[in-house]
């Protein structure tokens, strides 16, 4: 395998696996994963050979001090790690396995809400003279008694809880165990910018940043206006659009001044999870002056609003890519996912007519042939599914009001044990498919597992994919098409079918193989200028 990425811009070709480390490997046999875990699976992620998966870097789920009301994006301490997982102690060796592999490690950062046990909060609900007061947004109740306002939280309901305590209202965009922190009070930035550095000295690579759009309000958090497109029977979390709560303008200068901070380390990265139109998520970057976030997460190819029948259509998909070449800022680049904690399965969210495990191959190729940086998702690269999850062991929260989370957080599936590899107790949910592991899949050369490892590789031998551009081909209905190219490097051709028959793609000058498929028995074969792709397929041409 290629040499691991070194230098400052190891994000721009680097590939990202998100952990969640409650679900990747317990080694204490609580059911829960720990970071002791992660050491010891670090060598399955890359030792250096072409045995391991091949990925460049970590994203770890949130680590840190919580009550878990949100499964640690509601922190009690930034400074510290859940004793679930562990301890600094166990942190700082998780740091030092992953250096010596080359793997670089990024950190979930939680900027816009604590959790209400975090002593800063405790603090400031404690009276309205408290110092810590307006570390947070109190308000007082509307004359007649109601909140401040009509915002809906993401998690559904209101977003003010009345405290007896003072008399007021206090703000949370989630939970209201998720109290917001008002990132308009110099000493809250000062605060969050100090546990930035805090890990960043201990030697993080970076931080993918929760929600980073919301952490700036309107100044008088003024109503939000009605969505125009919400329709009675719908959720009634979208019945309001998010317009002085999320992307108001004034959130741009808090992400250039984390930039500032996070620039002070060499080599140093942040993600953003943002959302929005394509123009929103391209002005996280910081406009022409790239002053921004290093990456802005495009999540438009999960999202969950769109009808499960049109989610794998080839005008969505080239109208996804167009548009976010289209709006990321000269310089910089698009970061997608297909998975993530917050997201059903590919492998189930595209499953509705049987066919969800091909369309997931065909994401991989996909996915790691575009212009940007790739995150994966743990279990991605076997075709984990969801999972259906009795009611009396489901755990997220969320599920009160809205979609829960559990059935894509199920533990990762390393063998077909009781404990599936994962744990010597009881998992902390349950397991899926015991015939979807890596032990099936290791030496198994149709597997999902092998195709990753192959597309890995093929990437990080390609300049073409790995620093080129993107040049979008009108390849005909069904198909979504386009060249990665470099002054000076071989082009890539990359081909994907979302039809159930097989389609015809013209191939021009220069290329003359399928160099990689979902379906190898079409690989090193050409017919004559055009490359029949089988149904879902997808392809690499050369």
């Amino acid at each position: 395998m290629t040499d691991h990425l070194t230098g400052e811009n190891w994000w721009r070709e680097g590939v990202i696996y998100q952990i969640y480390p409650r679900s990747f490997q317990d080694t204490n046999g609580d059911g829960i994963g720990d970071l002791q875990g992660i050491i010891d699976r670090l060598d399955y992620l890359n030792d250096g050979t072409d045995d391991s998966l091949g990925v460049d870097g970590i994203w770890l789920s949130p680590t840190f001090p919580s009550p878990m009301k949100d499964f640690g994006y509601d922190v009690s301490d930034y400074l510290d790690v859940h004793p679930d997982f562990g301890d600094l102690a166990t942190m700082d060796r998780l740091i030092a396995e992953c250096h010596k592999r080359g793997l670089r490690l990024m950190l979930d950062f939680v900027p816009n809400h604590s959790s209400d046990q975090h002593p800063w909060f405790i603090e400031s609900r404690s009276s309205l003279t408290n110092p810590k007061r307006d570390w947070y947004y109190w308000r007082e109740p509307k004359p007649d008694g109601t909140p401040p306002n009509n915002w809906i939280a993401v998690f559904g309901g209101p977003t003010w809880t009345y405290d007896e305590t003072t008399g007021q209202y206090y703000l949370h965009s989630f939970l209201a165990e998720q109290p917001d922190l008002n990132w308009r009070n110099p000493e809250v930035v000062a605060a969050m910018h100090g546990v930035l550095r805090f890990w960043l000295r201990r030697g993080v690579d970076g931080f993918r940043i929760d929600v980073m759009g919301m952490v700036l309000k309107h100044p008088e958090l003024a109503d939000n206006p009605p969505n125009p497109k919400w329709v009675p029977g719908d959720r009634t979390r979208l019945q309001l659009l998010r317009t002085n709560m999320q992307n108001y303008p004034d959130v741009y200068d808090a992400v250039k001044g984390i930039r500032a901070v996070i620039d002070e380390f060499h080599g140093a990265a942040v993600v953003g999870e943002t959302s929005g139109t394509f123009a929103e998520i391209g002005r996280f970057y910081g406009g022409d002056e790239l002053d921004g976030l290093h990456l802005a997460f495009n999540f438009h190819f999960i999202n969950q609003r769109e009808p499960v029948i049109t989610a794998w259509d080839a005008v969505r998909l080239n109208q996804i890519i167009s548009d976010a070449e289209a709006t990321v800022p000269a310089g910089a680049q698009p970061c997608y996912a297909f998975n993530n904690h917050d997201r059903p399965r590919i492998a189930s969210r595209l499953d509705h007519d049987g066919h969800g495990q091909e369309r997931a191959r065909a994401a991989a190729l996909l996915l790691l042939g575009l212009r940007g940086t790739p995150f994966l998702y743990y279990g991605e690269e076997i075709g984990m599914g969801d999972v259906d999850i009795p009611e009396h062991m489901l755990q997220d929260p969320a599920r009160i009001r809205t979609e829960g989370r559990d059935p894509e957080r199920t533990p990762m599936q390393w063998d077909a044990t009781a404990g599936r590899g994962f744990t010597t107790g009881s998992p902390w949910l349950p397991f899926g498919d015991e015939a979807i592991t890596v032990a099936a899949q290791t030496a198994d050369p149709a597997s999902m597992l092998s195709l990753y490892r192959r597309v890995l590789r093929f990437r990080k031998s390609s300049p073409a994919l790995m620093r080129g551009a993107l040049r979008m081909l009108d390849a005909g209905a069904d198909v979504v098409a386009f060249v990665r190219e470099l002054d000076g490097e071989a082009p890539v051709l990359v081909a994907l079918n979302t039809a159930l028959e097989p389609r015809s793609v013209k191939v021009g000058a220069g290329f003359t193989r399928v160099a990689l498929s979902t379906d190898p028995s079409i690989e090193a074969r050409f017919n004559g200028g055009a490359c029949i792709l089988p149904p879902l397929a997808a392809v690499y041409i050369l």
